[in-house]
């Protein structure tokens, strides 16, 4: 063994990497070859010994036919973490440092948490003092953007990234990074389309006018911000696609039960977090959701009240009133109910509504925003998490179990 580590001139023995060795014999490599390789040269729980003697291993085969390292280039954060859910991968993405935060263990051991994010989706790694990168971390700046190079790993704590490194971007590169890309952008101005189309179908011209202020008012913090920070939709844009789909369920619901007032329920599909432009906004030029005092102090339920209310005086004029005057339901009872929508949404105490929900229309929105939630985390339960058997994903948190993939739509055979 010991004349084996010597065929290694110049690389450090007690810290040898992956690294060392392209950088040491510009090597390549498929993962198809090597992928125990890259397992071994990533993660610290293999010894040192172990990972000498790979290393030594790749170096024999290449003397004798050239090995290709393949160093593959993520077009987004949520196209990296599907590929290491599937297995181990060397690869680099483009992101902004959203946040960064010192934090020490139980045993008062110190490390970084590093927050990274695109358009599509975020990540969150710990760097530990001894790791040779931590020097390069601590002097970066929240908000910079960045090439992060790994190897990373998806695991029951998350993504893993071993063997990392950091480059500047190219103009290009921050260019492509802040549009997020072409189908990402055309998806997101769909779903706005779709909520302004809502909004068009409404019969009742008091809930119409509040929708349309909100808006115009509000439009570019709206379509910016994220619907959460971790359990769904926690990605800039996310508050956008989270009310189309609450709306799009929740119009399918009020088809179901005509009884139902559904411009009610739209409106208040659209209102319900509307709160979260402020509890969790994203800068204009930034992916990071962003930490708000008046959101943290009052909540998203209680701002988007104050937000109802704010409009709602702004939109009745004189004349409005005049124009109102004799509709059936009266104009302050469409307030009040709608209202009750917001306050309720939550759907228990225990979840920070301070009302249940009383009436149907309560109910219905209460039940399309649960269902939408739920059913982004079952996408990202199958596109990210850990795989534990071909059909069965690692749970994510806010859903009960394990994801199982659904079953697949029934197609009929040709001339059956």
């Amino acid at each position: 063994m010991a004349d084996s580590i010597n065929m290694l001139p110049n690389v450090p023995k007690n810290s040898i990497s992956l690294h060392h060795v392209i950088t040491h014999y510009k090597l390549s490599y498929t993962l198809a070859h090597c992928k125990h390789l890259v397992f071994l040269g990533g993660f610290s729980s293999v010894s040192q010994a172990e990972i000498r003697a790979a290393f030594v291993l790749l170096l024999l085969t290449s003397s004798q036919q050239r090995v290709r390292i393949r160093i593959v280039q993520y077009d987004s954060i949520s196209q990296l973490k599907k590929a290491a859910a599937e297995s181990i991968t060397q690869g680099t993405v483009c992101a902004q440092l959203a946040h960064k935060l010192t934090k020490t263990t139980k045993a008062g051991k110190p490390y970084l948490e590093l927050t990274f994010a695109d358009a599509s989706d975020s990540l969150v790694i710990k760097v530990w003092d001894n790791a040779p990168w931590n020097a390069v971390c601590q002097a970066m700046h929240e908000g910079s953007v960045m090439a992060v190079t790994a190897d990373w790993q998806s695991s029951q704590y998350g993504m893993e990234a071993g063997q990392m490194d950091f480059r500047e971007l190219s103009p290009e590169e921050e260019e492509a990074l802040f549009s997020g890309g072409a189908e990402l952008a055309e998806r997101r101005a769909e779903d706005w389309k779709r909520i302004l189309e809502f909004i068009s179908s409404m019969k009742d011209p008091r809930l119409a006018a509040l929708c349309r202020a909100l808006t115009e008012v509000h439009e570019g913090r709206f379509r910016r911000a994220a619907a959460a920070r971790g359990m769904h939709h926690a990605r800039r844009g996310g508050l956008v696609e989270h009310t189309a789909g609450v709306m799009r369920a929740a119009s399918a619901i009020c088809s179901a039960y005509p009884q139902v007032n559904r411009d009610l329920v739209l409106a208040g599909a659209l209102f319900h977090d509307c709160g979260k432009m402020w509890e969790t906004g994203c800068a204009e030029q930034g992916f990071g959701v962003e930490y708000n005092e008046m959101g943290e102090l009052l909540g998203h339920i209680s701002l988007g009240i104050e937000i109802v209310n704010s409009l709602w005086k702004n939109i009745c004029t004189p004349e409005q009133k005049a124009a109102w005057k004799g509709l059936t339901p009266g104009t302050e009872q469409v307030r009040l109910h709608l209202l009750h929508l917001i306050a309720s949404h939550h759907g228990v105490l225990e979840y920070g509504s301070p009302v249940v929900p009383k009436t149907p229309e309560a109910l219905v929105l209460h039940h399309a925003d649960n269902i939408d939630a739920k059913m982004e985390m079952f996408r990202s339960a199958y596109e990210s998490s850990a795989v534990l058997a071909p059909t069965i994903r690692e749970k994510k948190y806010g859903l009960g179990g394990n994801a199982v993939l659904p079953l697949a739509h029934f197609e009929a055979e040709e001339g059956l």
